[in-house]
């Protein structure tokens, strides 16, 4: 027998292993496998079995099998296809995103050097800037070091020439080293009674005048009338392991070991509430659960204005699905939004929910994708990366707030949108994909309008509760009057205290972390910029640095301007820490609390917050757009937007509707129960076009206008969209690179819109200088954009074959959520 195996690298082809004996009977269609591959070890996905081959070379055999369950069968193994093929990936790129972290198998280069050589040979070295001289300066620090490491300290790929020179003359040695998985199955040691309960008691009496210590660990065991896990045992009865070992001589109890799941428990928690749907919400449940009863593949899109009872309408489908047999998945846009969704389904359908996203430890990660496996768990729920839970028999997906970016995968490759991916997931699986939002993106409502999803609407909220009255306060017209109090309006600050002295709670949304988003010099107009990013560094006050949020970096703010040496530094706009200093300043009684991704770092720190929101015990929820999203909260009654133009202003063709849909969304956390909401918006521009809608509450409005500028400038959802990008910390190389793919292009130009090559709005990241192409395909002339991609492919790979410029880092998007 002959696997196929694909490899999670960007190779298009599979390679054929020879399958042992010993292992044909484990060896299956999605399993992953561990094999050879040139001189290493690596895990790859079995994607096909035959009985022949028609390969000539030697064929090696397969090492080992790491599943003993498939994880993914013919059926789901079509939708890895697809997402390979449509995002222009590898299948093994695409197939990576079906196991958790830290399960593979590989082999791993080490380099170990004699350092006192390695300085000799460095002193020796003439060009002190050559790979050579860089190789040797960073050995000569470093006895062992990885083959990764070595190549981001010297900036440069091509390294193996000059290793394999030094492990001839003997200064280098370089070693395989098989890494096995960095996550397995925890165990732990159990204790149990080896007698019976008669036989125990009537033996207590005689170990009591030698040993108290033991009578009490026999009396937990007879109580608890189950196994313990010895550390808790031990713990409870504040007693040491001799104690045990003294009973299990007296073979009076067993001690063994048992696997332990480690389970992530969400620390927000709700109260279970009996609802009763409204006509509206039963009448949409209806028409969805026909799809999920006939095993029918159906997109709807869900309109529903915040506060109508979308969750509700997924918690009564999903029971519908759990009831015939099936499986469910939930995907939310942020890991911010699963403490209260999470919530809700845990109380409605306990531990067959399981929650999945990057916050979770390896191990917890590692055990409920195997829960999911093994059919434990039956509904999944999490952000974009839940999509891939391996769930068989799938009854409904359901996209909550469908229209958020943060289901673009932007990151690795593949760059597919979790939305998108969903929907074809769910025509593979037979199965309703439901997109909810109060905002739908343009295109699922261009979708909608056009009969390709089914449009549904819930356009009133739930319990008679009413829609927030918004309001704009127009900064210009407050500073002339001297009515601004930092970089707070006096209307707003009156307003919060309002609420407060009513007992009421409010939110208030600032679309920037940090301090100061700029450090300025009043003398020479300087601007302290990150040194690897064309971005201003941003001050953070609670530990008074200044930080790249694009790479992270960290350094110290400067007691003068670092170009002319003045000490007139200013401190220019304004972050969710500066917001939080000044309501402090304000409101010295009240209980306020930032949530951005600074204050939420610790497990379990998001929901501790909203628990005492909740109770409460927190007053004012100061955030990033964290606080704009699915927050449900009845005693809120107040939201204030510190500056509506954080997103406004910003050069991307989605900006306008970006905007529309976070003031929206954030004014939805007003007034969600019997109290009346406000929200107050401050602006600079309180006379444009999407603010005007915003305060109107007319997304059809809004989504007219905005839809016949998409179809005037040709964006989505009229065109298909393809990104190129080049990168490399060479500004000539990425500059010549980006050019030479261009004439590649070009021959694609009639059918394809292809714009000049441009620097990246952002031109610099990490160090890296950055150049974009964007091409345009016309739905029209290409429905499923199989042109638009093969054009990128083709190009893609004559750019690989003939380009003198080998080590620029070429990233392609399809689809691309961003321009910038």
């Amino acid at each position: 027998m002959f696997a196929q195996v694909v490899f999670p690298l960007p190779f298009r082809n599979s390679f054929t292993y020879s399958i042992p004996d010993p292992l044909i009977d484990s060896t299956k269609i999605g399993v992953r496998v561990v094999v050879p591959f040139g001189k290493r070890v690596l895990t790859g996905f079995v994607v096909g079995l035959s009985e022949t081959t028609t390969v000539k070379e030697k064929i090696k055999p397969v090492k080992d099998v790491l599943d003993q369950l498939p994880i993914y069968d013919e059926n789901t193994l079509k939708f890895y296809e697809w997402i390979s093929e449509y995002y222009l990936s590898s299948l093994g790129e695409a197939l990576k995103n079906a196991v958790p972290y830290g399960t593979e198998v590989e082999s791993k280069k080490k380099i170990v050097s004699d350092p006192d050589v390695c300085l000799e040979l460095l002193e020796k070295e003439k060009k002190k800037t050559s790979i050579k001289a860089k190789i040797l300066s960073v050995l000569a620090d470093k006895e062992v070091c990885s083959i990764s490491y070595l190549q981001k300290e010297v900036k440069n790929k091509n390294i193996y020439s000059v290793l394999n020179s030094l492990e001839r003359s003997g200064v280098v040695s370089i070693l395989n080293e098989i890494e096995n998985a960095k996550v397995k199955t925890k165990k732990a040691k159990f204790v149990k009674l080896a007698k019976s309960i008669d036989d125990i008691y009537a033996i207590i009496p005689e170990i009591e005048k030698k040993s108290s210590r033991q009578v009490v660990i026999l009396l937990e065991l007879l109580s608890s009338k189950e196994e313990l896990q010895l550390g808790d045992l031990l713990k409870k009865t504040k007693t040491s392991a001799s104690t045990i070992n003294s009973l299990v001589k007296k073979n009076l109890v067993i001690v063994f070991e048992k696997e332990v799941e480690r389970i992530f428990k969400e620390v927000y928690s709700e109260e279970s509430k009996q609802i009763i749907l409204t006509g509206q919400q039963t009448n949409i449940v209806a028409k969805i659960s026909e799809c999920i009863d006939k095993n029918q593949f159906e997109t709807f899109l869900l309109h529903g204005v915040t506060g109508s009872g979308k969750t509700q309408v997924y918690i009564e489908l999903a029971k519908k699905a759990i009831d015939k047999g099936k499986t469910v998945i939930i995907l939310v846009p942020e890991i911010s939004l699963t403490p209260q969704i999470t919530s809700r389904f845990y109380n409605h359908f306990g531990n067959i929910t399981a929650v999945m996203h990057s916050r979770m430890s390896l191990g917890e990660r590692y055990d409920t994708w195997r829960g999911f496996l093994s059919g434990k768990y039956k509904v999944a729920i999490g952000p974009r990366s839940a999509l891939f839970a391996p769930l068989q028999n799938l009854g409904l997906i359901v996209v909550d707030e469908e229209h958020d970016q943060s289901y673009k995968q932007q990151d690795i490759v593949p760059k597919y949108h979790a939305r998108d991916a969903a929907i074809i997931r769910g025509k593979l699986s037979g199965c309703p994909v439901l997109l909810g939002s109060a905002t739908p993106s343009l295109e699922s409502m261009y979708n909608a309008l056009s009969g390709k999803h089914v449009l549904l609407e819930l356009p009133e909220r739930i319990d008679n509760a009413k829609l927030p009255e918004i309001k704009l306060i127009d900064l210009t017209i407050e500073k002339k009057k001297k009515s601004m109090e930092g970089v707070f309006s006096k209307a707003l600050l009156e307003e919060i205290n309002n609420k407060l002295n009513k007992k009421e709670s409010v939110i208030i949304l600032q679309n920037r972390r940090g301090f100061a988003t700029q450090v300025f010099c009043n003398d020479c107009g300087e601007i302290i910029i990150c040194n690897d990013c064309s971005v201003p560094m941003v001050h953070h006050l609670n530990k008074n640095i200044l930080q790249c949020h694009y790479c992270g970096i960290v350094k110290h703010v400067p007691k003068a301007c670092p170009i002319c040496g003045s000490l007139a530094l200013k401190f220019f706009g304004t972050g969710t820490q500066r917001v939080e200093d000044e309501l402090e300043f304000y409101f010295p009684n009240a209980k306020i609390e930032r949530v951005d991704s600074d204050s939420i770092n610790r497990k379990g720190r998001l929901g501790e917050i909203l628990n005492s929101f909740r109770r409460g015990e927190i007053n004012i929820l100061v955030g990033t757009q964290m606080v704009s999203k699915g927050l449900d909260f009845s005693n809120v009654t107040l939201v204030g937007v510190i500056s509506a133009e954080t997103t406004l202003w910003i050069p991307d063709f989605r900006a306008d509707e970006r905007t529309f849909q976070l003031l929206t969304q954030v004014s939805g956390r007003s007034g969600r129960a019997d109290k009346k909401g406000e929200v107050l918006i401050q602006t600079q521009n309180s006379k444009n076009f999407v603010l005007q809608k915003v305060v109107e509450n007319d997304y059809k409005g809004f989504y007219q206008k905005e839809i016949d500028l998409r179809e005037k400038g040709e964006y989505p959802p009229f065109t298909r969209i393809g990104l190129v990008e080049i990168k490399d910390e060479k500004e000539d190389r990425a500059k010549g690179a980006i050019n030479e793919f261009s004439t590649y292009l070009k021959k694609y130009s009639k059918e394809l819109k292809i714009s000049p090559p441009t620097e990246a709005v952002i031109y610099k990241i990490k160090g890296n200088y950055r150049f974009n192409i964007l091409i345009k395909s016309n739905k029209k002339v290409d429905p499923s954009g199989k042109f638009l991609r093969n054009a990128l492919l083709n190009s893609y790979v004559e750019f690989n074959q003939k380009s003198k410029f080998k080590d620029v880092k070429v990233i392609i998007d399809i689809d691309p959520q961003s321009i910038l």
